[in-house]
């Protein structure tokens, strides 16, 4: 007898319990006695039932729930504010009447409403025109040749050679920035830069949509005066 129960023993390997419970979920509601029988450990210590163990994990998996929820509306608060915040930088550079106009309020809008340290914008052309002009030998538009290849803005730490280049006048150090490709088209229009003093304030793990949104944005104004 006990020879035949080993047996039995061995040809029920766990895989195969395992596979046979979820081929059959309803087993214990045909066996409910053995909820109150079988036994598990406790990560606290000693045992709890079967049932005890599933409510416990049932609520495990609920505070999971809950906090993935709560990450959900954080997400959803802040794109709210960008939106609100990309309504009023499109509304303030609609009224700018020259490309004058246009620069100073992408500088006053990003470093108020942005949170941005440091505000560069750097334009293709003739020097001559104005300080935000520059020649195609700029060292920062040579620096930055993939992002107008990609046209997906650049997030979190620059190379030191990419930081001096933007930001050369910076009286404290620029620790995370956001470089974005200013297009009319495929047109190269120039870069728009954002700096801050902070290392996690832009990060590579950003989203990227909203950055798009304000390269074009930006990139329509600065288009439009140029053409006027």
């Amino acid at each position: 007898m006990s020879t035949h129960t080993n047996l039995a023993e061995d040809a029920l390997s766990e895989e195969a319990v395992e596979a046979w419970l979820r081929a059959h979920p309803d087993f214990f509601e045909r066996h409910e006695a053995l909820l109150d029988i079988l036994k598990l450990p406790h990560p606290a210590g000693g045992a709890v039932s079967l049932i005890e163990r599933q409510i416990g994990w049932l609520r495990d998996k609920n505070r999971q729930l809950e906090r993935k929820l709560m990450d959900l509306v954080q997400v959803a608060r802040e794109n709210e504010r960008l939106s609100q915040r990309m309504h009023q930088l499109a509304l303030g550079l609609m009224d700018a009447d020259s490309l004058d106009g246009v620069l100073a309020t992408t500088q006053e809008q990003l470093r108020t409403e942005f949170r941005a340290d440091h505000v560069v914008v750097r334009l293709l052309g003739d020097p001559q025109r104005g300080l935000h002009f520059v020649g195609e030998s700029d060292t920062a538009m040579q620096l930055f040749e993939d992002l107008f290849e990609s046209r997906r803005p650049l997030c979190g730490r620059l190379s030191g050679e990419q930081m001096s280049a933007l930001f050369p006048d910076a009286p404290d150090p620029v620790k995370s920035a956001v470089v974005v490709a200013l297009m009319d088209g495929n047109r190269r229009l120039g870069i728009l830069a954002l700096g801050s003093r902070e290392d996690t304030r832009f990060h590579p793990g950003m989203g990227t949509l909203f950055l798009g949104y304000l390269g074009e944005i930006i990139s329509h104004a600065v288009a439009t005066r140029l053409k006027a």
